[in-house]
């Protein structure tokens, strides 16, 4: 229960979470949260050959440091295991011109959902027709565009986005290629807002309601469009297949309908995806050639029960692929020892960066760990907070991690699996500048994104004229 007087106020509190164990040795990376090329030596973190310490010397803190070689091999990892499907990369995950080309170049198709990441993929040199375009609410200029490219996929969530399509191809005379997103009623295991397959919610067409059979209807009878077939998404940070399988039976029984009622037999289903990684010691993902057996057995499974063939498949492994493969430096700046009730202590490490470059903390309630990266301790680990510099009493970063208790102004604070959604999601709160995206391979780091600077942050500000 908590205590009246708030949460750091509960009994408890100071023991950290039931899985958060106590470090035989503070410096020890858990190997399993970090890039597979992370590493220390004498204390300092190194990432894809290079020293963080290094990095940091040359490009400051905060900054994102992605481990390429990490990422290429992951993407590999899922093309392989699922390599009778088309795997989507999750564009809103992170994106930058130079990851779409490896995207590309390691084999995988991208999911996007908005204008911005359509033009970043096509800066990229991207091919349209491995695109995949989402959102529940895309405009006619969005559409109009998609179309004018030749994106491979649009997945329509609204029957006045079914309309908006039918225009555009009547006024263009190009054909549209869609799916048709259906919520199968599969409440994921996972936060409420990145739960995405129940009803009460924002995307997709029910299939209880019949909605969905009606959305195929109208796009099998549309002249411009050439339905594809059915796309459900459970959520994301899913760690087994047990909610695919009751997912997918709903949708195939849904796509054999079609075929029976419609006599329309759709070449094409995805299954979604949104697999989860290990932030914590208490996260224990799947490989992707695990997944890839057990849905593909689900699959199969359901398709000789309701008599119809097989549909080619595709998947979107959302964060699985970036994720683990990046991790954000940070410096300490004040190491703050905080007393509370019955004379116990907390103690507050603040850096110098926070909410304006990882929100999922205080959005998803999500949970991290960290490292000290500049330097090796004897000192005996204390439990921490990391919090950022932003006014906010919710800014926290990693919420409970045992860090050495000698940490000090001036050391580096490295937090991993920092790959998806933290830059994407990043803000100017408190007209904080978002941090650089630093690629690190074979000991040589590159700048992907620039750190922004205070002309960026001016350069929209019209002043009173």
């Amino acid at each position: 229960m908590t205590h009246e007087a708030g949460w750091a106020h509960a009994p408890g509190a100071l023991r950290g979470p039931s899985w958060l164990r106590e470090p035989e040795d503070p410096d020890a990376l858990v190997a399993h949260l970090w890039s597979s090329t992370a590493h220390k030596v004498d204390g300092v973190l190194h990432v894809g050959g290079a020293a963080v310490a290094d990095v940091v010397a040359e490009h400051n803190t905060p900054a994102y440091v992605l481990d390429e070689a990490d990422f290429r091999a992951r993407a590999r990892a899922f093309r392989d295991a699922f390599s009778a499907y088309e795997v989507f990369y999750a564009g809103k995950a992170f994106l930058c011109t130079a990851v779409a080309r490896w995207v590309q170049e390691e084999g995988l198709s991208l999911d996007i959902c908005s204008n911005g990441e359509l033009s970043v993929a096509l800066r990229a040199g991207f091919d349209p027709a491995r695109i995949g375009h989402h959102g529940n609410n895309k405009s006619v200029a969005e559409l109009r565009r998609a179309i004018a490219v030749g994106v491979g996929r649009i997945v329509v969530d609204s029957l006045q986005e079914l309309e908006r399509i039918e225009m555009i191809t009547a006024e263009t005379g190009l054909r549209a290629r869609v799916m048709i997103r259906v919520t199968a009623g599969v409440e994921a295991h996972t936060h409420e807002y990145i739960a995405t397959a129940h009803e009460d919610q924002k995307f997709g067409f029910s299939i209880t309601s019949g909605d969905a059979f009606e959305a195929v209807r109208r796009a099998e009878a549309a002249p411009g469009i050439d339905l594809l077939g059915l796309h459900s998404h459970i959520g994301s940070q899913i760690f087994d297949s047990s909610g695919f399988e009751v997912a997918a039976r709903r949708v195939l029984a849904l796509h054999a309908r079609v075929s029976e009622e419609l006599g329309v037999t759709m070449p094409e289903m995805d299954l979604g995806g949104g697999f989860g990684i290990a932030y914590t010691t208490q996260d224990d993902p799947a490989d992707p050639a695990q997944l890839a057996t057990e849905m593909t057995k689900i699959v199969e499974h359901e398709c000789r029960a309701l008599g119809v063939p097989e549909p080619r498949l595709s998947i979107e492994p959302g964060r699985a692929i970036v994720g683990p493969a990046m991790c954000t430096v940070y410096t300490v700046g004040t190491v703050k020892p905080v007393r509370l009730d019955g004379g116990a202590v907390r103690t507050y490490v603040s850096v110098d960066g926070g909410m304006s470059d990882n929100i999922r903390t205080a959005l998803y309630d999500a949970d991290y760990s960290c490292t000290l990266a500049s330097r090796s301790s004897a000192a005996p680990p204390v439990l921490s907070r990391v919090v950022g510099k932003h006014c906010e009493a919710g800014d926290i970063v990693v919420k409970d991690e045992f860090l050495p208790g000698d940490v000090a102004p001036g050391d580096l604070v490295a937090v991993p699996g920092t790959g998806a959604y933290c830059r994407s999601m990043a803000s100017n709160y408190n007209h904080a500048l978002r941090p650089p995206v630093i690629a690190v391979r074979d000991g040589v780091a590159r700048v992907l994104v620039r750190r922004e600077t205070e002309d960026d942050l001016l350069a929209t500000d019209m002043g009173d004229s």
